[in-house]
């Protein structure tokens, strides 16, 4: 579905961005209208989607429906949001719905009747597992499932053609007078797999275009996008790998799963997952993350890996927001333009740049997924497209590090600093600042869709970390930092002062390698040494012995560890 690749979505839980009260006052009050005035800054931002938590009648939090057909009057009428989906679309951005069809609230109409008429109410059948052989928790005369143990959320029967009917006459409603684009499906994992065919069917039946995208923490993804079922799900397995990879300063957790996901052979590489870093449900990621320098880092590669991205509202400027056991509301807050609360504007811009990128590369929107270099503070990932690639490299570490690849020879464009760099014969080598990154393009890739080389960046190459302060007394060891494991010297011996046996081996830039032997070519004549990298893509590579045991500029070139 080529719209939702080609987007970037903002996620909005509209009660908490309005600023309604926490429970329906019954007072209709227009507070969605506010969304029209962010749409310059979505635009801004590249946004051409806008993913609205739940917007219809409900008792508190908007996952406890009351109606399906009315708009929360905290939030307007029919009529109002209508106004507001009409301006998101003439501005070129989609609108994409919650549906809660899993449960209802207590208020819901059909189960009020059922508290008014009990056994001889006609809806005792629209809800999961109602009997009257005893007493709810809620206490009524009568017994019913509630989500995960919560009775103010009833669990409706999706096995009841009644209940589907209704349920489709709703998103019918939606489709006709709002002209949305797609439903987010909430606790997806919980709803019967029949009635996402029978949703599908309507849907597809009314618009091919239109997007199904369902909540999923756990499991296998195909089960449930899939092409009888929906297109996407949420991606919560990347969401946690994305912050922890940082705070635990290990690549390797996100470069596992993104390979796994989307490599060769990847699991999901035919769905366009659903990206995101935080929602109205977690934590905020410069919550989540232990140093707000990896947060650049942290949506670099959100914007760049296979999927569709989301941004939360406010996570643009890197605002704060931590749940706890009682209430999710500070992570749903009222925020109004121009009075954001210690706003990072230089991250809320530096997102623009990765908008603007990602919506001028194709190959960030279609391309395959390859990894192209992986340790545990540095990570370079490749995106392919038609023979055209872009080459995403990251710096964790707090000090610059230099990065090497192998790809054919030839020149790539740094997009986020317009800097150009030729391989040494099909090896690419160069250094990535301190929490650095490099957007770096093939000329092709660039040309697709006009992208232009953007000339700041929220990274600053020329920036060098401060040394640090010199211990009190010179002859004390300085005690290591508290975040950063005492790993044991490796002692290394040049390998020109030795003989190249097998072996761990490692070059001057600290990549490390398992050298298998030495050989000779074909001639009999020069002898070369055959090595493995141990991480990445594992290359085997041939290089001759007087070269691998030479001195360089920066000392030797390969040093034995032991």
């Amino acid at each position: 579905m080529s719209w939702v690749n080609e987007s970037i979505l903002y996620h909005i839980y509209p009660l908490g961005f309005c600023g309604a009260p926490q429970k329906n006052d019954g007072v209709l009050t227009p507070r969605i209208e506010k969304l029209v005035d962010w749409i310059p800054h979505l635009k801004d931002l590249s946004v051409n989607g806008v993913y609205l938590g739940p917007v219809f009648s409900s008792s508190e939090h908007g996952y406890d429906t009351k109606d399906y057909y009315q708009i929360d009057c905290r939030l307007g009428d029919n009529e109002t949001f209508k106004k507001v989906c009409d301006a998101l679309h003439e501005n070129g951005i989609r609108v994409i719905l919650d549906g809660v069809f899993n449960h209802v609230g207590r208020e819901f109409w059909a189960f009020q009747d059922i508290q008014k008429n009990q056994q001889q109410s006609k809806y005792c059948g629209w809800f999961h597992n109602l009997n009257f052989g005893g007493n709810s928790p809620a206490g009524d005369p009568f017994w019913y499932e509630g989500w995960q143990g919560h009775y103010n959320l009833v669990k409706l029967n999706l096995r009841n053609p009644e209940v589907v009917s209704h349920l489709l006459g709703a998103v019918e409603l939606w489709m006709n007078e709002f002209k949305i684009d797609g439903l987010r499906l909430d606790a997806a994992d919980c709803i019967d797999p029949d009635f996402f065919r029978t949703l599908r069917s309507f849907c597809k039946g009314k618009n091919p275009d239109f997007w199904l995208m369902g909540e999923i923490i756990h499991g296998d993804y195909n089960r449930w996008a899939n092409p009888s079922m929906l297109d996407s799900v949420t991606n919560y397995e990347c969401q946690k790998g994305l912050y922890s990879s940082h705070n635990d300063k290990n690549y390797f957790e996100i470069g596992y799963s993104l390979n796994r996901q989307f490599g060769n052979g990847g699991i999901y590489k035919d769905i366009c997952l659903y990206n995101f870093v935080d929602n109205h449900d977690v934590n905020r990621l410069a919550s989540f993350l232990k140093n707000p320098k990896h947060l650049a880092l942290t949506y670099t590669i959100l914007y760049t890996m296979p999927g569709v991205p989301s941004l939360y509202y406010g996570s643009e400027w890197g605002i704060h927001g931590k749940r706890d056991a009682h209430s999710d509301t500070v992570l749903r807050p009222c925020l109004d333009l121009g009075q954001i609360p210690d706003a990072d504007n230089a991250l809320c811009e530096y997102l623009q740049q990765l908008g603007r990128l990602r919506q001028s590369l194709r190959p960030l929107q279609y391309g395959r997924y390859e990894q192209s270099m992986l340790k545990n503070e540095q990570f370079v990932f490749c995106r392919e497209c038609d023979g055209e690639r872009v080459f995403i490299a990251l710096n964790l570490s707090d000090t610059p590090q230099y990065v090497e690849f192998r790809f054919q020879p030839g020149k790539l464009t740094d997009l986020l600093s317009g800097t150009e760099f030729e391989s040494n014969d099909g090896n690419y080598k160069f250094e990535l600042p301190a929490y650095g990154a490099r957007i770096m393009a093939t000329a092709g890739a660039m040309a697709q869709k006009d992208s232009q080389p953007v000339q700041t960046s929220i990274f600053t190459p020329e920036e060098k970390p401060a040394a640090p302060a010199a211990p009190e007394h010179p002859e004390a060891p300085v005690p290591p930092k508290e975040d950063k494991p005492v790993e044991k010297e490796k002692v290394k011996i040049p390998a020109g002062d030795t003989p190249v046996k097998p072996g761990r081996y490692q070059d001057s830039f600290g990549k490390e390698y398992q050298v298998i032997g030495v050989g000779k070519e074909e001639d009999g004549l020069a002898e070369v040494v055959v090595y493995q990298e141990l991480f990445g893509n594992c290359t085997l590579w041939v290089m001759p012995l007087s070269k691998f045991t030479e001195n360089t500029e920066d000392g030797p070139r390969f040093y034995r560890v032991s």
